[in-house]
């Protein structure tokens, strides 16, 4: 046992490993500034049926010149953001004194490791099968047919809500920016960093809390077509009044968290 953990920590802290997971954060960017491309299309009235979440990012990427090695290569990209993560769960955030906090940090790592598989997985299946339309309301309806599912979905939602407002907190307190080693930027770079990590992170926490009141509310009303996923988010919210301004100011946020992924990619400390 000891001798795996042992291995666990020197893979974690090696250069390969480290490569990875700033390759990684380099793909969380590309799909991120897609799906605010997207966002920004969707806003300016020019196409109303562009999808502005990771299914239409995969897909524009697809439609491009060399689209598919590219997704091949996000793919890459993801495995080994997940793998680092999961390295950082097992064996990482040493820094931190033991107990509730350390293990707390590693449940996030082991979480993000969990979504970034995910991704692996579902950007395999759209080089296998193709595109799908957002799949949030068929997975509500499913959860709501089956025996205590109304609440698993209203679960879901609080989790999802819960997930927006931290991500919001952290974008005003700017603890995000505590990853980064500054030693090894300029200083006209480290003020947009923290721009770009605010706006975006704020973006991304807004849209999240509103996905997930969607979530919660088709639970509430036990009606699925409540639900809405990413997409179906933004849109509603280019239909409210001002609503285009708002998804304009959202879709730049996103842009900016995209910016901000691959300026983490470059001077996070790892």
């Amino acid at each position: 046992m000891g001798e795996t953990k042992d291995a666990a920590r020197k893979a974690e802290s090696s250069t390969a490993v480290e490569l990875l997971g700033r390759f990684g954060l380099v793909c969380r960017g590309i799909i991120w500034l897609v799906i605010g491309l997207l966002a920004l299309q969707v806003a300016s009235g020019g196409d109303e049926a562009a999808e502005a979440d990771r299914n239409g990012a995969l897909r524009a990427i697809a439609e491009r010149p060399l689209g598919e090695p590219l997704l091949i290569v996000l793919v890459v990209g993801f495995l080994g953001y997940a793998t680092w993560r999961f390295l950082e769960g097992a064996v990482g955030h040493r820094d931190v004194e033991a107990g509730r906090k350390r293990w707390g940090k590693r449940a996030v790592s082991f979480s993000r490791s969990a979504l970034y598989l995910g991704f692996a997985v579902s950007t395999i299946r759209f080089l296998i099968e193709g595109s799908k339309k957002d799949q949030t309301q068929p997975f509500t309806a499913r959860l709501l047919s089956t025996t205590g599912g109304r609440t698993l979905v209203f679960v879901i939602g609080a989790v999802v809500i819960g997930a927006g407002l931290t991500i919001a907190v952290r974008a005003f307190r700017q603890k995000f920016a505590d990853k980064l080693d500054y030693a090894k930027m300029p200083h006209w770079i480290e003020r947009i960093t923290k721009v770009l990590g605010t706006a975006g992170l704020l973006s991304r926490g807004v849209v999240f809390t509103l996905i997930g009141l969607f979530i919660v509310n088709a639970a509430k009303e036990f009606d699925p077509k409540k639900a809405k996923g990413f997409d179906d988010t933004l849109k509603t919210i280019a239909q409210e009044s001002y609503g285009r301004g708002l998804l304009f100011a959202a879709a730049l946020g996103l842009v900016a968290f995209a910016l901000w992924s691959f300026l983490e990619a470059r001077y996070r400390k790892i």
